[in-house]
This record gives structure tokens, C-alpha cells and sequence, in this order.
């Protein structure tokens, strides 16, 4: 998904092998992912897709600003992830993060800009799970019973 603070800017979905790139959309604090070969196009992610990352990502601390010292921090030296939406229940701040093999969660708007990512895979989607045929009272599937049936009836 594209966080709120980036929607308006252009997007398409994540693409398995997609090489992506930390970018800034405008403002600072405006975030995300963009693919190497489309640096304004944000680039959205389902929750669960899994990433695999060039090198230990850097995010900023919240009190970087103001204590320099803690500018860029590292996400505990795991360089796979996967994307996730945090604090859904709460309007008006960032829900886009990537969550850490440790269960360290780190907002996409804080990673450091300039960081590789590659998809290395989707979540699973629903409508692409096979569906189960139910049993009919007689214990043979609809699908059986049409076999069985005469044509028409």
C-alpha cells in the first residue's frame, strides 16, 4: 500500500524481482519506495510481501534532529523484511513499515533515502487460493453431481 502522505503522487503495485529504491516525494517526510528505473512512480506493497535488502537498512531516530548523534540507526543487522501496516487505528500519521526478522518495526517514512530493496515475494492473495468444493447432502460435490446427472435436469 502507498501511505497516505504519498498519494498524490503516481504509484503502481509491487511486481516480484521489482528493484526498489528509499525516495523522497516532496516533502521529507513524505517517503517510500520507488523502482531504480522510475524514481517518481511510488511503488506500493501489499502487507506481507517480503523484501530483500542491499545492506543493513538506515532510518532515522525521532529525536535525530535534535541530537545528531542519533541521526542514522540500523534495524539490528537483518537485511530481509517484510512490509507491513502498523497503527491502522490511528488517523493523521504514517502506516507504512517494513517489520525485521527481531519483530523490529521501522516506518517506511523514516528509512534514509538512497537504500535497495528487491521483491522477492507477494503475499498470498485469496482469490488466487483454490476453492474447495462442498459436500451436497448425498456426500458427492455439485461438480459430481452435475457428471451424474441427466443433461437438462
Amino acid at each position: 500500500m502507498c501511505d497516505y502522505s504519498i498519494r498524490h503522487v503516481a504509484s503502481r503495485p509491487a511486481e516480484v524481482g521489482d528493484r526498489l529504491v528509499t525516495t523522497s516525494f516532496g516533502a521529507p517526510t513524505n517517503r517510500g519506495f520507488a523502482a531504480v528505473d522510475e524514481p517518481d512512480v511510488a511503488v506500493c506493497l501489499l502487507p506481507g510481501t517480503e523484501l530483500a535488502l542491499e545492506r543493513v537498512p538506515e532510518y532515522d531516530h525521532i529525536l535525530g534532529r535534535f541530537f545528531p548523534i542519533l541521526k542514522s540507526r540500523k534495524a539490528g543487522g537483518h537485511k530481509v523484511a517484510r512490509f507491513r501496516q502498523i497503527n491502522e487505528d490511528q488517523v493523521g500519521v504514517h502506516h507504512d513499515a517494513l517489520e525485521f526478522p527481531n519483530g523490529k518495526n521501522v516506518l517506511l517514512a523514516d528509512l534514509t533515502v538512497g537504500q535497495f530493496a528487491t521483491v522477492l515475494q507477494l503475499p498470498a492473495s485469496p482469490a488466487h487460493a483454490s476453492k474447495r468444493e462442498e459436500p451436497t447432502r448425498e456426500g458427492a460435490t455439485r461438480e459430481e453431481q452435475r457428471e451424474l446427472s441427466p443433461a437438462g435436469v
